[in-house]
C-alpha cells in the first residue's frame, strides 16, 4: 500500500460522513487506489485531478528573472540588463528575446513573476524550492543531506502517488546533484520519510568536477567561456536501486552497476526465490520491460526527433521526460544544469545568450510540441523554476570581472504549461526594479500544493515518515489563477 508498510488490514467500508469526519486518507493508511472510491463517496465537492503526471524542471544554479520571463525595458541599464523583450503569441506579455521558440508557444504556458522565499544560498534555496517548504528543518547542513530535511516533492509523490504498471512513481533525471566543490545538494531526497522513498535517480550524466551547461552542444566553463571535452558523455543509464538498496539487501552476488542486462538476468534470478518487496518489484518492472529500457536510451533515438530536442544534456533529458511520462511515471524531476549552471555571477550575458538560453528554449518547446502532439499536455502539468531569481542590479565582478547578478530568494518567475494551466496568463508581477513581488505573492508551498492538487492527492492527506508518523503534505494552496 502507498501509506503504510506491507500487511496492513484492510479498511472497513466507510459513509460519506464518516470519510470527511475524519478527513485524512493518509491517516486512515489508504492507498491512492483508495482515492478514486472515495472522491465518489464525498461528492462533488471534491476538485478533481488535472494531471496525471508532473515534469519539474528544476534550473540549478538559479535563473534569472531579468534575462529570462520577467524583463524590465524601461527601468536604468543597471538594473535591465542588455537583453530585450520580444512579444510572444499573446498580446501584452513579453520575454527575453533569446527564447523565440517559446514566445511562439504562448499559449501553452503561463508565469508567475511573484513566487518568494527569505533564503540567498544554494543549499537553502534548492532545499526549500525541491521541497516546497520555505521553513528550514531543524538540524538543516547546507553542505549534506540530513536525515530531519523535509522530503522533497519527489518523494512525496513516490509514497503517494499509485504506480502504473509497476513503475515507480517518482523519477530523478538525469544526475543527482552534486557540486563540483563534491557537496551533495541537500532537498533532493526524502529526509524523514527514511532512504527506502527516495526517487529513481537516472544516472545517465556522469558527476565530473568541472562541467557546466548542456555540453555536448552548449558546455561551458564560467571563466573560459565555450567547453565541451570529450570526457563528457550522456548515455542511457545502467538503472540500479534506490540508496538503501544495496548489494547487502539483495544479496552480495548481485552487481547494481553492471549493464541492464545484467542486473535483468540477476533479479529475474533473485525474484524466483525470494519475496520482493515494493522497490524490488520496480526494479525489476524496469530492467524487464523493454519498452521502458527504449524510453531511458534516448541518444538512440530516431535522429530527426533528436534534433528537435537538441542533441545535448538538456534535449535529451527532457525527451527522457516525455518517454517516463508517456509509460506511467507520475513524476519527473528534470535537473537543467549540472554544477549549478544559472549561476550567472560572471559572464552572464554572453553564457545565458550562447549557452544556457538556446538549448533551454529549444528543448522545453519540442516537449511542449510533443505532449500536445500526442494529446498528454493536459494531462501533464509542467513546472520549471530555480532555487531562486538573482539580484535586480548588474554587479561586476569574479576572476573575469566581467557583468552577472548575485542570488536573490525575495522574487524568481515560475514556469506552467499543460495540466489543465490556462495559456497565456501572468499570475503576480514583481516592482519596477524585479526585486521583490509588487502584487500576488505566491511561495513554495503554493507550487508544491499545485503539483499535488494536479496529480489528485486530496489536501487531507499524508504521509508517513521511516517510524509511522503521518505528516500532512500540503502546507499551501494550489495557486488557482493558473487553472
Amino acid at each position: 500500500m502507498a501509506f503504510t508498510p506491507a500487511g496492513i488490514p484492510a479498511h472497513p467500508q466507510l459513509s460519506r460522513r464518516t470519510a470527511l469526519q475524519i478527513g485524512s486518507i493518509g491517516l486512515l493508511g489508504l492507498g491512492m487506489n483508495h482515492v478514486q472510491g472515495l472522491r465518489a463517496l464525498a461528492g462533488p465537492d471534491v476538485k478533481p485531478a488535472k494531471a496525471r503526471s508532473v515534469i519539474y524542471i528544476f534550473l540549478s544554479g538559479g535563473l534569472a528573472q531579468h534575462e529570462s520571463f520577467d524583463l524590465k525595458p524601461k527601468a536604468p541599464a543597471e538594473i535591465r540588463g542588455e537583453f530585450s523583450p520580444i512579444d510572444t503569441q499573446t498580446p501584452g506579455i513579453q520575454i527575453c528575446e533569446h527564447m523565440p521558440l517559446l514566445a511562439a508557444r504562448s499559449n501553452m504556458w503561463s508565469l508567475c513573476r511573484s513566487l518568494t522565499h527569505p533564503y540567498t544560498g544554494h543549499s537553502e534555496g534548492h532545499h526549500v524550492m525541491l521541497t516546497g517548504r520555505t521553513m528550514i528543518p531543524p538540524g538543516f547542513n547546507g553542505s549534506k543531506p540530513m536525515p530531519s530535511d523535509w522530503p522533497a516533492i519527489a518523494c512525496v509523490v513516490n509514497q503517494a502517488a499509485h504506480r502504473t504498471n509497476n513503475l515507480p512513481p517518482a523519477v530523478v533525471l538525469p544526475e543527482t546533484l552534486i557540486h563540483r566543490s563534491g557537496r551533495t545538494i541537500p532537498g533532493q531526497f526524502a529526509g524523514h520519510m527514511g532512504d527506502r522513498w527516495n526517487p529513481w535517480f537516472i544516472e545517465a550524466s556522469a558527476f565530473n568536477a568541472v562541467n557546466y551547461g548542456a555540453y555536448p552542444e552548449y558546455g561551458f566553463h564560467f571563466e573560459r567561456g565555450n567547453e565541451n571535452p570529450e570526457g563528457w558523455k550522456f548515455q542511457a543509464p545502467s538503472l540500479t536501486l534506490p540508496e538503501g538498496f544495496s548489494k547487502s539487501r539483495l544479496g552480495d552476488r548481485l552487481n547494481l552497476l553492471n549493464t541492464v542486462e545484467s542486473q535483468l538476468h540477476e533479479l529475474e534470478d533473485h525474484a524466483r526465490i525470494a519475496d520482493f518487496d515494493r522497490q524490488r518489484q520496480m526494479a525489476v518492472s524496469l530492467l524487464a520491460d523493454p519498452k521502458v529500457r527504449q524510453a531511458v536510451d534516448v541518444t538512440n533515438a530516431d535522429d530527426a526527433e533528436q534534433l528537435r530536442y537538441g542533441k545535448n544534456v538538456f534535449g535529451w533529458s527532457c525527451l527522457m521526460a516525455r518517454n517516463l511520462v508517456e509509460s506511467g511515471v507520475s513524476l519527473v524531476q528534470v535537473n537543467l544544469g549540472n554544477n549549478e549552471s544559472w549561476d550567472t555571477h560572471e559572464m552572464a550575458f554572453p553564457l545565458l545568450k550562447n549557452n544556457l538560453l538556446p538549448p533551454t528554449d529549444k528543448a522545453v518547446s519540442a516537449l511542449l510540441d510533443d505532449l500536445s502532439n500526442r494529446g498528454l499536455l493536459d494531462d501533464t502539468l509542467i513546472v520549471m523554476a530555480g532555487e531562486f531569481g538573482r539580484t535586480p542590479r548588474v554587479s561586476v565582478g569574479g576572476s573575469t570581472n566581467s557583468a552577472g547578478r548575485n542570488h536573490w530568494g525575495p522574487v524568481q518567475t515560475v514556469f506552467f504549461a499543460g495540466g489543465g494551466v490556462r495559456g497565456g496568463t501572468v499570475v503576480g508581477s514583481s516592482d519596477d526594479e524585479g526585486g521583490y513581488p509588487a502584487s500576488d505573492a505566491q511561495t513554495p508551498e503554493n507550487m508544491a500544493a499545485t503539483i499535488y492538487n494536479s496529480l489528485g492527492l486530496p489536501d487531507t492527506i499524508a504521509i508517513h515518515d521511516d517510524v509511522g508518523r503521518p505528516h500532512f503534505v500540503y502546507h499551501g494552496s494550489p495557486i488557482a489563477a493558473l487553472f
